[in-house]
């Protein structure tokens, strides 16, 4: 029942290596979370984790499947446009949402709106 031992063994280990590295890039991010200092530091460091481990464990994923199949996988070239376009999205709402927050309550961590203003004027379209 198990199709994993008709995989050649090159491929299991090129697979390994794929969803290792993943998983060591992931829990690098998911170490950054807790390491840093601030809320804008520690967004970061998840966001890239997952987008880059994601990437690569879905490299290993689509290519140990191809070769069991014999026909490429495309399910995980779905996966990676999914969440590499809600990630950055994601990140931005909730960075822009900590801004204006800390804004309002007159945080001393982030500068005022017009001190943003006047090194970066908006421009009138």
């Amino acid at each position: 029942m198990n199709a994993a031992g008709s995989l050649p063994a090159w491929a299991a280990l090129l697979t390994a290596l794929c969803v290792l590295a993943g998983a060591g890039v992931t829990f690098i991010g998911s170490f950054g979370l807790l390491r840093l200092g601030n809320f804008y530091a520690r967004v970061h460091a998840p966001t890239l984790g997952a987008t880059f481990g994601m990437g690569s464990i879905l490299v290993g994923s689509a290519f140990c499947f191809s070769m069991l199949e014999t026909r490429p996988i495309v399910h995980e070239i779905l996966i990676a446009v999914f969440v590499t376009l809600t990630t950055p999205v994601t990140l931005m709402l909730l960075a822009r949402a900590a801004l204006y927050r800390d804004r309002t309550e007159g945080s001393k961590d982030v500068p005022p709106a017009a001190a943003v203003e006047e090194v970066i004027p908006r421009q009138e379209g």
